[in-house]
């Protein structure tokens, strides 16, 4: 059966984004489509494709939805699927919600899937030779519906989690999730309530797929740089707002009866940590003056990415090494307080109620969750992660590369700005360091 995309946005918006994506310009270059709506139909195919990650034959897997016509059979697993038979078919899409037309045509012989996968309250309309044999509105109720994270960073994984019970609980559905081996403890503690499930399999009424990408094509409505983080879930499964995030319950007794910090000096690239020359020593030698054991917990002591090199601070104690995310949540859930970057280790704490720390001038103090103890530089070139004139993921520091102010976002935080941001946390959450209790 011959396959037809259609997309929600207009189709010239992607057409402008194309150049946005090295990707798509590659295939631009060794595309044969002899039109801009054959190289339309080529970009939907093969992008869609690859950021899911799922083998070509989805989009050719059975659709069980039966319409009560012969041929004509409808889910939500893949976007919108819809098979139509051979006939003089119009078949015609559009938004429940605001009354928006996609797609209204005649097509005989062919799927018909959406670009987009995110949540719409598709409407879709079916007439043969004038006549409607079909009407069907979006509806979750009920239904067996399955959500997808397929994106292994930990960061981003934390921030959709709060979204998975909220949307069952709006739409009274039978939902079930599917998330890497790696956070599955993880997320039975935090949500036991939440079914897992080890592969999708396309029988559910609908399936949706949560990413976070940095260019604004079909799997995304918006580029996620406009946007908090921690609010992309609502955004890829149509809730607006914030919801609670879950009480975590530590497993595990603290890993000593002393008083501690946790600390986190490594991000994916290099470019997100603090670069300030010495700047951890000066602040693990502050912590241990207060009395406090301060434990390093990234995954290794040492990363070399970005042409840089990062290592743990010599003065903390070595807790680098591959502990399970539910081990780390239990450390940092009896930690006083953890100190870290705009990265995964930051979101984990944030996620068991573990004071944040973050040190972090690349993106805007909105960019991830909020934490009043954010430490960033203001008065330097910052924040270009937000800023869509450049490509932060591709451009290693867009504006000042092999120049004297090279990455100034994260090398001109002083240590005295995180050591006075540490200083009111101890003060706003009345704590007391180890070496102030006998005084």
């Amino acid at each position: 059966m011959k396959l037809h995309f259609f997309s929600v946005k207009d189709i010239e918006d992607y057409r402008k984004s194309y150049s946005y994506s090295r990707k798509v310009c590659q295939m631009s270059k060794t595309s044969k489509a002899r039109s801009p709506e054959e190289f339309d139909q080529e970009f939907f195919f093969e992008y869609v494709k690859r950021m899911v990650n799922l083998p070509q034959e989805t989009y050719e897997s059975r659709i069980w939805g039966d319409t009560g016509f012969d041929g004509l059979r409808l889910d939500f697993n893949f976007g919108l699927r819809l098979d139509i038979p051979e006939g003089n078919f119009r078949v015609r899409i559009s938004d429940f919600d605001s009354g928006q037309i996609f797609f209204d045509k005649y097509i005989s012989g062919s799927r018909l899937i959406s670009a987009e996968q995110y949540f719409v309250r598709w409407h879709v309309e079916v007439f043969l030779d004038a006549e409607k044999i079909f009407d069907h509105t979006l509806n979750l109720e009920g239904q067996p519906v399955a959500l997808m994270i397929t994106i292994p960073p930990l960061g981003d994984v934390i921030s959709f989690l709060p979204y998975l019970r909220e949307f069952r609980r709006i739409h009274r559905c039978n939902l079930s999730v599917y998330v890497d081996e790696n956070f599955r403890e993880l997320v039975k503690q935090l949500y036991p309530d939440i079914k897992l499930i080890d592969e999708i399999d396309f029988k559910t009424y609908a399936t949706y797929y949560l990413h976070i990408l940095s260019t604004p094509f079909p799997l995304i409505p918006v580029n996620i740089r406009f946007m908090p983080m921690n609010r992309t879930g609502g955004m890829l499964l149509g809730i607006n707002y914030l919801p609670p995030k879950a009480e975590f319950k530590p497993t595990e007794p603290p890993v000593t009866a002393e008083s501690y910090v946790c600390i986190g000096v490594q991000a994916k690239s290099a470019r997100k940590c603090w670069l300030y020359p010495g700047g951890w020593d000066i602040v693990v030698d502050y912590l241990k003056s207060l009395g406090y054991r301060v434990f390093c917990i990234d995954r290794n002591a040492k990363e070399e990415n970005d042409n840089l090199t990062i290592c743990k601070p010599d003065g903390a104690e070595d807790f680098t090494g591959n502990y399970s995310l539910l081990e780390r949540a239990n450390m940092l859930y009896h930690a006083d307080f953890f100190i870290g970057l705009g990265s995964g280790l930051s979101w984990l704490a944030d996620a068991v109620n573990c004071p944040v720390v973050m040190i972090c001038g690349f993106s805007q103090d909105w960019a991830e969750f909020y934490t009043p103890y954010r430490v960033a530089n203001r008065k330097v070139c910052n924040g270009c992660f937000n800023d869509i004139r450049v490509n932060y993921i591709y451009e290693f520091c867009p504006y000042h590369k092999d120049t004297p102010r090279e990455l100034e976002c994260q090398k001109k935080i002083s240590p005295r700005m995180v050591i006075e941001t540490i200083e009111r946390l101890i003060v706003d959450k009345n704590l007391t360091p180890p070496a102030l209790k006998n005084l």
